[in-house]
C-alpha cells in the first residue's frame, strides 16, 4: 500500500515520511547493513540475510500493490535514515494479523523518528482492518519496549536464550502484540 508523503517537523529535525520507490533500493540495502552493525538490538549481524538492491526493488513493488502490507521510510537531509515495515499474513487463519519491524540509523536516534513510524503504521493498520500486530524485541532494549507499551502493545511471552551475540552471551526475546483499537 502507498501513502501520501508527509513532512515531519520536530525534535530539531525536519524529515519526510513516505513509501519507498524503486530508486531507493540501493540506499535501503546499504542502510540495512549499516544499521545491523550499529546495534545489537536487531536480529542480524551486518551482511547477514543480505537484501540486495534487486531484492529491495522486488519488496518495494510487492508492498506497493499489497492491501495489507505497508513499507515506510524516513528521509532526512536528503537520505533515508530509517524504515518500518508491517506485513499482513496471507494465510486464512491468520489474515487478521500482521508482523511489524522498525529500524533507525543510530545517528538519528532521539529525534522521534521511530515514534512517528510506529504511530503511522498503527493508524494504517487500524484503517485497513488489521486486528493484531505482533513484534519481537530483545529484552535489553527497554526504550523500545516502553515505546511499544505506550502504543498499546503488551508482552505476550518470552523466548529464553533466544539469541547469542558477539559477546558470547545469550539474550531473551520479548514477544509483544497489540490489538486494534476497535477490538479493545
Amino acid at each position: 500500500m502507498i501513502i501520501e508523503n508527509k513532512k515531519i517537523e520536530g525534535n530539531n529535525l525536519s524529515w519526510i515520511l513516505r513509501c519507498p520507490t524503486k530508486s531507493d533500493a540501493n540506499q535501503l540495502s546499504k542502510l540495512r547493513v549499516q544499521i545491523d552493525g550499529e546495534t545489537e538490538n536487531l536480529d542480524r549481524e551486518p551482511g547477514e540475510a543480505l537484501l540486495t538492491p534487486e531484492g529491495f526493488e522486488k519488496l518495494i513493488y510487492e508492498d506497493s500493490i499489497a492491501e495489507r502490507t505497508i513499507f515506510l521510510v524516513a528521509e532526512a537531509e536528503g537520505k533515508i535514515v530509517g524504515f518500518a515495515r508491517c506485513e499482513g499474513n496471507k494465510l486464512s487463519r491468520f489474515k487478521h494479523k500482521a508482523e511489524f519491524g522498525i529500524c533507525v540509523s543510530k545517528e538519528y536516534w532521539g529525534h522521534g523518528i521511530g515514534k512517528v513510524l510506529l504511530g503511522d503504521v498503527l493508524i494504517w493498520a487500524d484503517n485497513v482492518g488489521i486486528e493484531k500486530i505482533s513484534l519481537t524485541v530483545i529484552e535489553t532494549n527497554t526504550k523500545a519496549i516502553e515505546l511499544y507499551r505506550r502504543y498499546g502493545f503488551v508482552e505476550e511471552g518470552l523466548l529464553i536464550k533466544d539469541r547469542v551475540h558477539r559477546d558470547g552471551n545469550y539474550y531473551n526475546t520479548v514477544i509483544m502484540g497489540r490489538l486494534s483499537t476497535s477490538d479493545v
